[in-house]
């Protein structure tokens, strides 16, 4: 059965922030031809997340509208670092971690892309073979007083911070990307605006057609607050195991789940209307996502067996078969200070993570909650200290 084009950008412009624009796209599908859909990803780090995931999963649905995938491989933007959002250089990787994160990149990003749909590329395939010269040329298609129209650079350049020379071709390298793929479309996050528009003017001072610009939002890690990122502490990751996904999903907000199904599910839609209406409990919606996510990641049978054990560990106020023992330090002492003791026992980063865990409600010694940041923990027995429904300790104070 064919798909009309208004059915198409649908699905296309289901959770996205912004089309430049669904004039040029409507053209474009109108011609009936598959398009090229480009998005870029630098393996900068082994693993992805569901922050990553994002665009991927947009790309699966251009995919299922018969659309040609083209998943570049950053490894010669990657050598340059990607500026964006950076209040300093980024430091530069080695060619061997490049080829070694790329190749983890393509086996997680299977997972969701449908691999006989989709063309890998390296950028470093055409820039590697530019001479300086070609550099210098495509470096002159772009002034400095528009690089510096970027928030990022704006914001260093005012503040006095150095701004590397090189970070100004990090733009012009990913848009002169899109003019070697002939890409119709180029999807990133809404930090990449920036970028993908420069795709769209050098396709065009190259006399091709401007790709059309598709931004997703930048998904909110486990505090709802901060964009996921593994170094906030804040991020799932696809390849952890299948409780540790089940278990962070569960532990986020009612609200922040919303935002999960919209940009991460195949059944947002569907269950959005339905939480909407009542015909679904928030509860059972969080449990269905967050076996989804285990299912794509680790299999069907992982997510029944994830979603059983947390209701058997966690959900029903028992405990994982083994608990963890910590020998506190010191002997011979008297009551410990609790956010001392989280933070020294790796239960939470600092003294003010540990505040704000108990503020929220999230702290418990022996089943009882803790509810006084300041309550001094006595320094008897073994008890057992929970911090959310995940990380659970028993403390040996050896007396």
């Amino acid at each position: 059965m064919s798909i009309t084009i208004d059915e198409q950008l649908k699905l296309i412009k289901l959770g996205c922030a912004e089309l430049i624009s669904e004039d040029e796209l409507r053209r474009k599908l109108e011609r009936g031809k598959p398009l090229r859909v480009k998005a870029g990803f630098d393996p900068t780090s082994a693993d992805l997340h569901l922050g990553h995931t994002v665009v991927m999963h947009k790309l699966r649905h251009f995919q299922e509208l018969g659309h040609q995938v083209l998943f570049l491989i950053g490894d010669f933007t990657a050598r340059i670092g990607d500026p964006t959002g950076r209040s300093e250089t980024r430091p530069t990787i080695s060619t061997e971690e490049i080829v070694a994160n790329a190749a983890t990149y393509q086996e997680q990003a299977f997972k969701i892309l449908d691999e006989s749909k989709t063309e890998v590329m390296w950028n470093g395939t055409w820039m590697d073979a530019m001479s300086a010269a070609d550099l210098i040329r495509l470096a002159g298609e772009y002034t400095v007083a528009r690089m510096l129209e970027r928030d990022d650079f704006e914001k260093r350049y005012r503040s006095e911070r150095p701004i590397s020379i090189h970070e100004f071709l990090y733009p012009l390298v990913q848009g002169y990307d899109s003019v070697a793929m002939d890409a119709d479309v180029e999807l990133g996050g809404t930090d990449q605006k920036f970028n993908l528009l420069v795709g769209r003017e050098l396709q065009r001072s190259h006399g091709k057609e401007p790709q059309v610009v598709l931004t997703m939002p930048l998904l909110e890690g486990l505090d709802g607050v901060h964009k996921m990122s593994k170094s906030l502490g804040n991020a799932v990751g696809i390849t952890e195991s299948p409780a540790e996904i089940y278990g962070k999903i569960m532990s986020i907000s009612d609200e922040l789940m919303l935002r999960y199904y919209e940009l991460l599910s195949d059944s947002g839609s569907q269950a959005i209307a339905q939480l909407s209406d009542g015909s679904l409990h928030p509860m059972e919606a969080k449990k269905a996502i967050a076996a989804e996510m285990v299912a794509r990641y680790h299999g069907d049978h992982q997510a029944v067996q994830a979603r059983a054990d947390f209701e058997s560990q966690f959900q029903k106020g028992g405990l994982p078969d083994e608990v963890p023992e910590v020998d506190w330090a010191e002997t011979d002492v008297g009551p410990v200070w609790i956010c001392r003791l989280l933070k020294e026992t790796g239960l939470a980063k600092s003294n003010g993570e540990a505040r704000r865990l108990i503020s929220q409600g999230g702290v418990r010694i022996d089943d009882e909650r803790v509810s006084d940041a300041d309550f001094q923990v006595p320094a008897v027995g073994k008890p057992l200290v929970r911090v959310g429904k995940r990380r659970i300790l028993r403390i040996n104070f050896g007396s």
